[in-house]
């Protein structure tokens, strides 16, 4: 056991998280399902999706059984909706050909879909005690300002000689301990921005320290100029003061989502609109503006709400009218969820205005 894994097992035993939703109970489900949702997401904002998810799901015959749509559903909100969907896929998988049972071997593992090399060594560390070494983005954290590796991460030779740092500090006993208390570390002591560092267990034997370069370590990401685009949201609204939605293809963006109907100009959302409802809509008018940011772009929504009487639409499938006040429990887009609640503002507010309305 190196002195830096001895350190820090050290400061695990009395500092380290014991008591998150999944520990209680450490099967391969519920540590993959935990760690699928940790990807990219703090555990305090994962932690009631979990809690959620588990108790519809409790196991992974359920969640290969339910519908995509009662999945997407219980996942609205955290983001990164192709985790939902590879989690989904992935559970049928084992029901089909491990018979529903999480297969043990890492190969195995990391073929499931949404599983690559570092969450399955965690899945297996965790649940099964397996010596795994493990690279999330708190773990390469943690190991370049350490080890004083520069470079940007996600270039091979920089994670390649991560893997390696982190090959040779994963011990042989103890391993679901390492493992949980090297993501928390990075999670709580050796995050990005103002590191703990006075609270570090490894302060002075650590190289970013020493050289003061926690703030140069691990080295950003190189900077490339973020596209801007907009399009416009059409939001159908009809007589009964439902909604009109659509689902997106499986794949690319909110792939499989609902969301309201996109278009490149406003002239083209008004042009389907009438070529639909066979003459309407009658009333129009605009919402603000509203932005989201993606991974790799800017995008700016600009909202057109029409007005329609008739619920019938030509080309109806993929397509469904949504109550906002009794929600269908479907898998909503992130802009969707957020135009939905600004638009029942505007009609709560005109309705307490103009109650005879």
């Amino acid at each position: 056991m190196t002195d830096f894994t001895a350190r820090l097992l050290h400061w695990f035993d009395r500092h380290g998280r014991k008591h998150l939703p999944w520990q209680s109970e450490r099967t391969p489900y519920r540590i993959w399902v935990s760690e699928i949702m940790l990807q990219q997401t703090q555990v305090t904002t994962v932690i009631p999706y979990y809690e959620r998810f588990m108790a519809r799901f409790p196991n992974v015959a359920t969640l290969a059984a339910a519908p995509l749509d009662e999945v997407l559903h219980l996942w609205t909100g955290l983001g990164y909706y192709a985790r939902a969907r590879n989690l989904h896929r992935a559970a049928q998988i084992v029901v089909r050909d491990h018979l529903g049972v999480f297969p043990q071997d890492i190969d195995a593992v990391e073929a499931l879909p949404g599983i690559g090399r570092s969450t399955a060594g965690a899945i297996l560390a965790l649940a099964s005690g397996q010596r795994h070494p493990i690279l999330d983005g708190n773990v390469k954290r943690v190991l370049a300002r350490y080890f004083g590796v520069s470079g940007f991460p996600g270039e091979l030779k920089i994670e390649r000689a991560l893997w390696q740092r982190a090959e040779a500090c994963t011990p042989r006993e103890r391993v679901a301990d390492y493992t949980q208390a090297i993501m928390d570390l990075g999670a709580m002591v050796c995050v990005r921005s103002r590191p703990l560092c006075a609270a570090c267990p490894q302060q002075a034997e650590c190289t970013a320290y020493r050289l003061g370069l926690q703030t140069q370590l691990p080295t950003p990401r190189p900077k490339k100029p973020r596209p801007a685009r907009e399009a416009h949201a059409l939001i159908v609204r009809n007589a009964n003061g439902a909604i009109l939605l659509e689902r997106r293809a499986p794949t690319g963006v909110w792939g499989g989502l609902w969301t309201f109907p996109q278009f490149e100009t406003r002239e083209a959302a008004l042009a389907w609109a009438h070529g639909r409802f066979t003459g309407e809509p009658a009333a129009v008018e605009a919402l603000a503006a509203y932005e989201h940011a993606f991974t790799h772009f800017d995008l700016t929504l600009h909202p057109i709400v029409v007005q329609v009487r008739s619920q019938r639409i030509e080309e109806a499938a993929g397509f469904v009218w949504y109550d906002m006040r009794m929600p269908a429990r479907i898998g909503l887009a992130k802009p969707a969820v957020d135009l939905i609640r600004q638009l029942q503002q505007v009609f709560a507010t005109r309705e307490a205005i103009c109650p005879e309305q």
